[in-house]
């Protein structure tokens, strides 16, 4: 009976998707679509930018250290835990602390003087500009 249930209500995508988590569980020890690096980072372009968003929150923006080279752009930092008091007893911890370092290959080389970068409500966004040198340009073909 149970198995009747199971084969009527089979959906391929759905299957799909269990197996893609299942693998991506065993082969990395996470879901698809979660990270286990620190921080989390989305990332956009279109022909003139990319943009990268990066969860901090609790880094002190003045000691994060962004380098762009090339087309690759780094982020390092750290995030310090909160220190117990006299008597406390730690119960949980879940919140990542230490260094970490993120890099990033971007699908073109940045024009490195005009990168932007500001942080709000604990999300620091990163403006990177595409070099004039590595935009497309139109041929103009002449006639001999």
């Amino acid at each position: 009976m149970l198995l009747q249930e199971i084969e009527r209500s089979w959906e391929p995508w759905r299957q799909l998707d269990m197996l893609q988590d299942a693998m991506a569980r065993v082969l990395w020890g996470q879901r698809t679509g979660e990270t286990t690096q620190y921080p989390a980072l989305n990332a956009w372009t279109n022909e003139n930018q990319t943009i990268v968003t990066a969860e901090i929150p609790g880094i002190d923006v003045n000691t994060l250290d962004i380098n762009v080279i090339g087309n690759t752009l780094t982020l390092r930092g750290s995030r310090n835990s909160e220190a117990l008091q006299e008597g406390e007893t730690l119960l949980r911890r879940e919140r990542i602390s230490g260094t970490f370092s993120r890099s990033l290959q971007l699908p073109f080389h940045v024009d490195a003087q005009n990168v932007t970068a500001r942080a709000k409500n604990g999300v620091l966004t990163i403006t990177l500009p595409r070099a004039e040198a590595g935009k497309p340009r139109k041929i103009d073909v002449k006639q001999a």
